[in-house]
């Protein structure tokens, strides 16, 4: 690994380079040398980077503070502790460094706030290991109050374009990028980034989680590299004086597929991860799916795009043009207006009612179509008098502010509808109303599978672990109702060890990272046939695609709104064409 920075560029203004105390031992072979000149160099936060920004930027301090780092292999190691009131650096006179077989131990016993010129007790540890191209450490601190986030400053990251969890390459320029982990708008569905600093050497920031816990990526560009932040959050129920990161991996390889295959098998055995085709939670009609149906219901507004016994229409026509045992039928609005009525889960009367469902599952069955109805994970409507049984389980983030489902303006008045709290799968309160309205509907319907809209919500929170909670959700249902399978909107990592499918692909650069373990369809927005509706989905139009590729991974989905049965049948046999020509070559 070489160092992108020179010395003379990171002590720009010629400050001096601290040398630590060092005990008489020194590293074995190449370390050797490398352990007798250990330094800690006086860097800031400034240092490196570009002041000001160029590009796109994020808040930042407007002042230097203190990043004392110790070099290493090329790279250099600084830290922050964040509390919940302030941020803390390293007091450079109070590190000590010890060389260790392969790499450095660095102790901090003082802290400093208000930018170098307070002080304040703590205490700081890491070892730093070289093993082959890879670098891996884990960052522990104390202090006399609860702990929120800790933070590793690293330099000497190559610039290039970044792969955000095994996605496609971006050029971010000069702007500054910030990824988040898990995965709702923060870019990472697992914490692994890539950069391409040329087609044959990649570089590779990994966490090897061992729970699901909030990260955060931010790099800050200059013009030999990177000053990359690692954030790793405490979880927020467990308020602690102490923390402990995961372990980080930097390192360099030469493909795509070795930078990111040890940090996807890490993942396979920490939450026991099966490959698809070893999977006991996978029921063989799913195996058989070749096409996906989703029939929309009722609009939040309370327009109908689709009643119960035009949908049984739309299936007896369906099954003259491909078997019905390779067809899903997804049900996005069964019951009633889209997310207003969450989470009471009762058939829409308008639609027809528990008849009408009868009906369209029972007869739907004898042609072969298996059925899924959608329920929300996390959203509820705090004006329904059902409310009150879980409205315990509403989030709060780990810094106590209230955390809602508040981002869709449903009524189209150009403003966001503020009457759905996120609730927290993680509460026993929610998670068992939720479980009960899942259950009820299985067995009154007999339905084969059941949606979990948002799943991959994670949020770092004051209540309870979201992650655990969904498992646990899972884990019930699947006692309760054996083969009876759970989809997913959007997944991270984790969730892949409970649910097998997702309406979100995943790791398009490196396959593996997702396909290996779980299938996926085409998301209920996907624009219909015609004018491109989304449906009961807030997207509105699109535009539609009815190619079917041959090779292509995802299940042909076909999106059934309220003129594609009548004016857009041509177009429906075209794709359920494709999705025959697909299952035939696959």
């Amino acid at each position: 690994m070489t160092d992108p920075f020179s010395r003379r560029d990171l002590l720009k203004g010629g400050a001096a380079v601290v040398t630590t105390r060092l005990g008489s031992s020194t590293f074995p072979g190449i370390f050797a040398e490398e352990a007798k000149s250990i330094q800690v160099l006086p860097l800031t936060s400034t240092s490196g980077v570009y002041i000001p920004p160029r590009g796109e930027s994020f808040f930042k301090f407007s002042y230097d503070f203190p990043e004392p780092s110790v070099e290493f292999a090329g790279l250099q190691f600084s830290f922050r502790v964040f509390t919940f009131e302030n941020t803390y650096g390293l007091d450079a006179a109070h590190i000590r460094v010890r060389p260790v077989s392969d790499g450095v131990e660095i102790e901090c016993s003082q802290f400093v706030w208000a930018g170098g010129q307070m002080a304040a007790p703590g205490h700081l540890k890491t070892l730093i290991r070289k093993n082959g191209n890879d670098i891996t450490w884990q960052v522990s601190a104390e202090m006399g109050r609860p702990i929120k986030s800790i933070a590793t400053i690293l330099r000497g990251v190559p610039r290039g374009r970044i792969s955000p969890s095994a996605e496609q390459f971006f050029d971010p320029k000069d702007n500054e990028v910030l990824l988040q982990y898990p995965y709702l708008g923060g870019g990472l569905t697992t914490p692994l980034v890539i950069i391409e600093k040329s087609p044959q050497q990649y570089f590779v920031l990994s966490a090897e989680e061992e729970k699901v816990r909030g990260m955060r990526y931010y790099l800050q560009p200059g013009d030999a590299g990177y000053r990359t932040e690692l954030i790793y959050e405490a979880a927020g129920w467990e308020r602690s004086n102490s923390i402990t990161s995961c372990r980080w991996r930097a390192g360099y390889a030469a493909s795509v597929d070795a930078a990111a295959r040890p940090h996807y098998a890490h993942l396979e055995k920490t939450f026991n991860i099966p490959d698809w085709e070893m999977r006991a939670d996978v029921p063989a009609w799913m195996r058989e799916t070749n096409l996906v149906l989703a029939l929309h219901g009722t609009h939040w507004t309370g327009y109908i795009f689709n009643d119960f016994a035009k949908m049984l229409d739309i299936l007896k026509w369906t099954n003259t043009q491909i078997p019905g045992k390779n067809v899903l039928v997804f049900l996005p609005a069964w019951d009633g207006r889209y997310y207003w009525n969450y989470p009471i889960y009762k058939a829409d009367p308008r639609l027809g009612g528990e008849g009408g469902l009868h009906r369209l599952v029972d007869e739907g069955h004898t042609m072969g179509f298996r059925f899924m109805p959608m329920f929300g994970t996390n959203s509820a409507n705090k004006t329904l008098p059902e409310f009150g049984n879980f409205s315990d389980a509403t989030t709060d983030l780990i810094d106590g502010n209230a955390y809602d489902l508040d981002w869709v303006d449903w009524d189209n008045d150009r403003g966001m509808e503020g009457w759905s709290p996120f609730m927290n799968v993680g509460v026993a309160s929610w998670r068992n109303w939720l479980s009960g309205r899942i259950s009820e509907a299985i067995e009154k319907y007999n339905v084969d599978a059941y949606f979990l809209d948002i799943v991959g919500g994670w949020q770092n929170n004051t209540k309870g672990d979201m992650f655990e909670g969904t498992r646990e959700l899972v884990a019930d249902l699947c006692h309760k109702h054996p083969g009876i399978v759970p989809v997913g909107e959007m997944h991270y990592d984790a969730l892949m060890s409970c649910i097998p499918m997702y309406q979100v692909n995943s790791a398009s650069l490196y396959h593996a990272g997702f396909r290996k373990y779980v299938r996926t369809y085409s998301h209920l927005s996907t624009p219909a046939p015609g004018r491109g509706s989304t449906g009961v989905h807030e997207a509105g139009f699109g535009h539609f695609y009815p190619h079917v590729d041959p090779k292509q991974f995802v299940i042909p989905t076909i999106t059934v709104v309220d003129d594609t049965f009548d004016k857009y049948r041509d177009v429906m046999v075209q794709v359920i064409q494709g999705a025959k020509v697909r299952a035939g070559s696959s």
